[in-house]
């Protein structure tokens, strides 16, 4: 029951965070690029990255990896609503935009979790 309470949590938080980056997008951009949620999938796929290079070196208990793992970070990355945007500028005849998004999503993402794998496993390098 624990762990469930643990993952609702960080999913709660995460939610949030991503409600308040995705509405700063939509508020300032104005624009048909689905800006908000790109940042949003990147720096949880930047952070998710670091953070395994980090617990790889650094015991923490299943509660924690499970309440930022799967709580806040499952809560804050949003393939979903990534999903539906895409829909909606293919039924908006944006295709360029679609293919852009897509792309950048998924490449970037891939990168940005490699990147803060290394990145952890290069700072735990200097600090030993």
């Amino acid at each position: 029951m624990l762990r469930f309470f643990v993952i609702a949590t960080g999913g709660a938080i995460g939610t949030l965070l991503r409600y308040v980056i995705s509405g700063i997008d939509y508020k300032f951009s104005g624009a048909v690029f689905p800006y908000g949620t790109l940042v949003v999938n990147l720096s949880g796929s930047l952070v998710i990255g670091f953070l395994w290079g980090v617990f790889e070196r650094i015991a923490v208990s299943p509660n924690i990896r499970l309440f930022i793992f799967i709580g806040i970070l499952g809560g804050f990355t949003t393939f979903s609503t990534f999903s539906l945007e895409n829909l909606n500028l293919l039924r908006d005849s944006q295709y360029r935009l679609m293919i852009i998004n897509i792309f950048f999503t998924n490449a970037l993402g891939i990168i940005l979790v490699v990147t803060g794998f290394l990145s952890a496993r290069l700072l735990l390098t200097l600090i030993d």
